[in-house]
């Protein structure tokens, strides 16, 4: 578990993919009928519900180091902080568009993982990552000057979640990812409650309580499944591989946003925002390859090994 396997990360970076976009469309959905701070609390707390069975059945180690404990306090904090802003960002944009603002993440993450973690950057990495970058700056222009300042919320999640993602390689080899999900849905659950309190008394509509229906309870504790086990598959990827091999695997995750968005919402980008796209996406494909490559220039590089009847005479 402590040794590094790019490609099983890759497959489990590829199922949070897959999962993330859907949890988000779920939260747009709901995000014009019900306010972030329910959200929020639902969201976590049914991560806790969800994990619960699992730590208590497998007694799976949770209690953390107090350094692992003080990391995963920030970590949990960016969580909570990333998850409102895109919250916030999905009910005024459309979903592919606020998925793909956030691939400047990738970016973002190469510079934090080559000099906070001294993991190998080389230039082709490098240069797959800054054309994911050029593609996203593509997508803000025309999001911008349709939904304003907004636009600028997907971004801001994308520094939030490159601090996230930091923490959890950084502790992701002392730490079960199931344990780890559940001390982090305990710590946000606790400090979301008082904010209710502060939302009365302050007349702040965004954390005040109201009690949703049946079809909005469905909805509220469907984001809050996906978004646990998109989370896992993260945590999970992270522990098998290095930040700057799997996060440009998440471009992927940009054509299944537009898919999902042009089913539920018949979202479609417009010409300049589907160029960007295509750079992320043909950056994250090139990184994939580029990865299987290095892959087995290694292996055809190992020694053979040594017959026995050699080493016997």
């Amino acid at each position: 578990m402590s040794f590094d396997k790019p490609l099983l990360g890759i497959a489990l970076m590829l199922g949070f993919c897959i999962i993330a976009p859907l949890g988000d469309a779920i939260a747009k959905l709901i995000g014009q009928s019900v306010a972030l701070g329910p959200m929020l609390l639902v969201r976590f707390g049914v991560q806790v519900l969800l994990l619960l069975p699992f730590i208590a059945l497998s007694l799976r180690p949770w209690l953390l180091s107090p350094r692992a404990l003080r990391l995963c306090f920030l970590r949990t904090v960016l969580h909570m902080a990333g998850i409102g802003l895109m919250f916030t960002a999905l009910r005024h944009m459309p979903l592919a568009d606020a998925i793909a603002i956030v691939f400047v993440l990738p970016f973002i993450n190469l510079v934090l993982g080559r000099f906070i973690l001294g993991e190998t950057v080389g230039p082709a990495r490098l240069g797959a990552c800054v054309v994911g970058f050029v593609g996203t700056l593509f997508v803000i222009q025309p999001s911008f000057a349709e939904v304003g300042w907004f636009a600028i919320l997907p971004l801001m999640v994308a520094f939030l979640f490159s601090g996230f993602m930091l923490i959890t390689r950084h502790i992701a080899h002392e730490t079960d990812p199931i344990g780890l999900q559940f001390v982090s849905g305990i710590m946000a659950t606790v400090m979301i409650l008082p904010l209710f309190a502060l939302g009365a008394a302050a007349e702040f509509a965004e954390f005040t309580w109201t009690l949703p229906d049946i079809r909005e309870w469905s909805l509220l504790l469907s984001v809050g499944a996906l978004g646990t086990l998109a989370h896992l598959l993260m945590t999970w990827s992270l522990r098998y591989a290095p930040s700057a091999t799997v996060t440009p695997i998440q471009y992927v995750e940009i054509p299944i946003a537009a898919l999902i968005g042009l089913l539920i919402f018949a979202e479609l980008p417009n010409a300049l925002a589907a160029f960007g796209m295509s750079l992320t996406i043909a950056a994250g494909l090139f990184t994939m390859l580029f990865e299987e490559a290095n892959r087995r220039r290694s292996l055809r590089a190992l020694p053979e090994p040594v017959p026995m009847q050699s080493v016997a005479e």
